[in-house]
């Protein structure tokens, strides 16, 4: 294994020095970093460990590895800064088709569009990376911040992604997931589970997006999702206007949605503390409710119904007293009165007729109320649905990773 680390000594003179020796930092912009940094990813081989030392570097054009076996290194996360302000060339910062990848310890910051993006690859690990669009939620921002897709055996831990247009961190097409203690603000979606097969979410935090966790299927795509669980997590206070560019899926969020459930099965939300989301704490919603159906073509295959969501044991306060939308406005006042509130868990109440065994949805948490939305019946007749709704299902498996199956295993472990 090879330890390469890449620093500009004052003066703005060029050195790549083998070893753990401290550099100086690197000046606020300097062409022949960028250069070399290049040149580096370039040629990389198998085991090499590129490290940045502190320091805020400036990058007009995208960077792009395609070797297996890497590892990237900062100083930290508010210490090593790739800055993309001046991006010219290129749409992410850095793009990474290769697996058994790990970058950690640095920020990118101010991409054209999406931050890092890692593409069919299969152990992954992100770690203390911090991905931020620095003026603010803008549509102009790229669309995701932390973004593995099609990806395998992926940790994406003590992370923070801020300024998103689409998802801060996007897990998406993947399998065997685990997204932990990452912080996530003022994006479109803070943390976006989208087709993916088995993910833990968890001791994460999303405040201020305009939806705080969303676990989506979308269709005329490789893999539907299942089997994600999201627990012990803070969103609280996510109602950021949406701001995503138009035709994006999640530009139909509405602002204040806490965790939002969408066509996908096998869903375990406990033990988490939800609050303040103007909506709803919790939104289950089928693609019916999407908009997308009469303008794009739907795979027959395509499963709109979310199936087999467990809610329980989570902690909600606030929350469903400004909903999003003229109609949840009028759905609000309507049921509720001008001061009253939507209640935590908000369903829109598409059942699938065909299904033969076992509950739809099982809502088991304590007074928390659920609302059926009506939305089969163009939300003629909503009810509050609470007692029906009470039930429920066995416990979602722990996801291991293979090179982290004795922690994952002992932290994830359910509540009692």
């Amino acid at each position: 294994m090879k330890r390469i680390i890449l620093g500009m000594a004052i003066g703005g003179a060029l050195a790549t020095l083998a070893g753990c020796q401290q550099q100086a930092a690197a000046p606020a912009a300097n062409a022949d970093y960028q250069k070399v940094l290049i040149e580096r990813l370039l040629d990389a081989k198998p085991g090499d460990v590129i490290e940045i030392p502190a320091g805020r570097y400036a990058f007009d054009r995208s960077l792009t590895l395609r070797v297996n076996g890497v590892t990237i290194r900062g100083a930290g996360m508010d210490k090593t800064v790739l800055s993309f302000k001046g991006q010219k060339a290129g749409a992410e910062g850095l793009l990474v088709n290769a697996g058994d990848f790990t970058l950690e310890n640095l920020a990118i910051e101010d991409t054209k569009g999406d931050g890092l993006k890692i593409n069919e690859g299969g152990n992954i690990t992100i770690r203390g990376v911090r991905v931020e669009w620095t003026g603010g939620p803008k549509t102009s921002n790229g669309a995701y911040g932390i973004y593995p897709v099609q990806t395998s055996n992926v940790l994406i831990e003590d992370s923070v992604a801020i300024g998103a247009s689409d998802a801060g961190i996007y897990v998406g097409q993947s399998k065997n997931v685990v997204v932990r203690r990452n912080r996530a603000e003022r994006n479109v979606a803070g943390i976006e589970i989208e087709n993916t097969i088995g993910a833990d979410v968890y001791e994460n935090t999303a405040t201020e997006n305009t939806g705080g966790i969303l676990v989506f299927n979308m269709p005329n795509l490789p893999q539907p999702g299942h089997t994600t669980r999201v627990y012990r997590n803070k969103v609280f206070a996510n109602n950021t206007d949406n701001f995503a560019a138009k035709g994006a899926a999640v530009a139909s969020v509405p602002a204040g949605s806490g965790i939002v459930i969408n066509s996908n099965d096998k869903v375990e939300i406990f033990d988490n503390d939800i609050a303040d989301n103007q909506t709803a704490n919790v939104i289950v919603s089928s693609y019916f409710s999407t908009g997308y159906m009469t303008d794009k073509g739907v795979a027959k295959t395509f499963d709109p119904y979310p199936e087999e969501i467990a809610i329980h044991g989570n902690r909600f306060k606030g929350g469903g007293d400004k909903p999003d939308g003229l109609d949840l406005k009028a759905l609000k006042v309507a049921m509720f009165g001008l001061n009253g509130r939507l209640p935590d868990v908000l369903w829109d109440g598409y059942v699938n007729v065909q299904r033969a065994a076992g509950p739809q949805v099982c809502i088991d948490n304590g007074e928390a109320g659920t609302l059926n939305a009506d939305g089969p019946n163009k939300y003629k007749n909503p009810s509050v649905v609470t007692d029906q709704v009470r039930c429920k299902l066995p416990p979602l498996p722990v996801v291991t990773l293979p090179s982290d199956n004795a922690a994952t295993a002992a932290k994830a472990a359910p509540a009692a």
